[in-house]
């Protein structure tokens, strides 16, 4: 499996509006085992996306289909910028199939 955990930060007062998008716009993405959207309780602009797909490549397709690049473009206006992503390698937990360690 492929995880990414990323934090992104929203113009003043328009974190809800990203959330807003990213939740609507998130609907069965070919590969996508796992998208959480969360909102950071100690900082009002942050919000983190925690994702887990079947692979890498699931995840850069998905950057391609057309309701994605619709809430991009949706966003975009409201994104201040990205603080990190960091890649990850889930190996299992509640929902997820078990992986082989690698």
């Amino acid at each position: 499996m492929y995880g990414l955990i990323g934090k992104m930060r929203a113009t003043r007062g328009q974190r809800d509006a990203i959330m807003d998008v990213l939740i609507t716009s998130t609907g069965a993405m070919p590969g996508c085992l796992s998208y959480i959207i969360a909102r950071d309780p100690a900082d009002a602009d942050a919000i983190w996306v925690t994702e887990v797909w079947t692979d890498a490549e699931s995840h850069k397709a998905s950057l391609q289909l057309p309701e994605v690049q619709t809430a991009i473009a949706k966003a975009r206006p409201f994104i201040a910028g990205f603080e990190f992503q960091v890649e990850t390698h889930p190996a299992g937990g509640f929902g997820l199939p078990d992986a082989k360690t690698g």
